[in-house]
């Protein structure tokens, strides 16, 4: 079906041919037209540019197997939901990385400051960057592109899609391994 037949189509058509079909173009379709009435919500939820590019990403990728298991009535407003639910969850996930951020780091500080650890603890972190280093390399292209964009010039995931050409599940998928395939060689590191 050609794209401009999609275009013209309703929410609810499209959704009836997406359940019928599962062609990914019809995604496609509700992605261009709803993008940035997600973009919206995240950044009212996220408050951060990036985040909610990450987030709108992230949406329309559950998308594909979202509308496969539920019946929906009103897209818009289920998409409002679906979007709200996603960036509330995101927040949450952050709150408590940061609070056991802030408990670690009340724990490491009184430890260095007791037993005058400071000095040598800056020495470790060198020691592994430079190993870091080192190892990064050695990861199969795409992971090391990815992990080096991610973690070395701290792109988003959108970032990273464009720079790379790869969809965004790829470079999840990449960052990961490549995050597992890093600390394992680092921790069987030879000289």
């Amino acid at each position: 079906m050609p794209n401009r037949k999609l275009h013209n189509k309703s929410d609810n058509d499209l959704l009836k041919l997406y359940n019928r079909n599962n062609d990914p173009e019809i995604i496609g379709v509700l992605f261009k037209r709803y993008t940035g009435f997600v973009f919206a919500i995240s950044i009212k939820y996220l408050k951060n540019e990036d985040a909610a590019k990450d987030a709108v990403m992230g949406i329309f990728e559950e998308l594909f197997e979202k509308l496969l298991k539920h019946e929906i009535s009103n897209f818009k407003s289920w998409l409002h939901t679906l979007t709200r639910n996603y960036c509330l969850l995101k927040l949450r996930a952050q709150q408590y990385s940061e609070s056991k951020t802030r408990v670690f780091g009340a724990e490491q500080k009184d430890f260095m400051e007791d037993d005058g650890f400071l000095y040598q603890d800056k020495d470790w972190l060198e020691s592994k960057l430079q190993l870091m280093e080192k190892c990064i390399p050695k990861l199969k292209n795409e992971q090391k592109q990815c992990i080096t964009l991610f973690y070395i010039e701290k792109k988003s995931y959108v970032e990273i899609t464009e720079i790379t050409g790869y969809n965004l599940k790829k470079v999840k998928s990449y960052i990961q391994n490549g995050k597992r395939n890093l600390k394992i060689m680092m921790e069987n590191y030879n000289e």
